[in-house]
């Protein structure tokens, strides 16, 4: 395929070509979740970055044709008082994955870095501490047999801003916009210092960071999941399509339908 029929005039990737890959990165991501299944994997993919970076829209392409039983997003709220009190990985272990399943975090272990760090929603003891501990969790969830990958993505204060902006004008996007993504507005460069210390400490040879270059977002999308099934092996295991024979009724009468209560067809012509 040619440049042409990949990019606009602007070098933007086109809606026919963009669409058109994704729907082929997502068989194979189907073909992924077959072999995760059949081998009894245990997968973990952890998605950070700054707010309105374009992490939700990754995973939601990666999620969206994959069967919700074996592909789980994790999106942990505010700990409680009690989980406050825990050990600070006790909440994210609980989530892991059995043999068979791949867990995307949505934001992960990691707030503790970033957020709370920045917001001042952790004690410095508390921070060296993650700092500190942080690399031999993921070594003994590795040698556990969990296959770890870890995403930053990346996005420039202009393209952020450009997406607040557009959260704000559009109704259905508007949600998106928390108190928490306003404030972090204002703290470009603590959240920048912020990821610097932390990639310092956490990206190891056995657990790396991959970082996302996510000013496009359909680049993004695309190189995400190519990324990730190239960093998990797997072969089509998906079964063969068969359908056996429908039964006849046999003689049974099913009830008058005027006896069921229906939706009213608000769109009849």
């Amino acid at each position: 395929m040619t440049d042409s029929e990949k990019y606009n005039q602007h070098g933007e990737l086109k809606k026919s070509f963009y669409e058109g890959e994704l729907e082929r990165l997502q068989v194979e991501l189907i073909k992924l979740q077959e072999w995760v299944k059949q081998k009894g994997l245990k997968v973990v993919i952890i998605f950070e970055g700054r707010d309105a970076a374009g992490k939700g829209g990754v995973i939601k392409r990666i999620t969206e044709k994959l069967n919700p039983r074996i592909a789980r997003v994790v999106a942990l709220g505010t700990p409680t008082e009690k989980e406050k009190n825990q050990w600070y990985f006790q909440r994210y272990v609980s989530q892991l994955p059995s043999a068979g399943e791949i867990v995307l975090f949505d934001r992960s272990w990691y707030n503790r870095a970033g957020v709370e760090r920045v917001m001042g929603f952790c004690s410095d003891d508390e921070y060296w501490e993650f700092l500190r501990s942080c690399p031999n969790f993921e070594r003994m969830l590795i040698r556990s047999g969990i296959i770890l990958l870890k995403y930053w993505f990346s996005v420039s204060e202009e393209e952020q801003e450009k997406r607040f902006q557009a959260r704000l004008q559009d109704p259905t996007k508007r949600w998106k916009l928390s108190d928490m993504d306003l404030k972090s507005r204002e703290k470009w460069i603590e959240y920048s210092k912020a990821k610097d210390e932390m990639l310092s400490y956490t990206d190891t040879k056995l657990s790396p960071w991959f970082v996302v270059d996510a000013d496009s977002k359909k680049k993004a999308r695309l190189n995400t999941i190519r990324h990730i099934l190239s960093k998990i092996p797997y072969e089509d295991l998906t079964p063969e399509p068969e359908l056996s024979e429908r039964k006849h009724s046999m003689g049974y009468v099913r009830p008058p339908m005027q006896e069921q209560t229906f939706v009213g067809d608000f769109y009849a012509r």
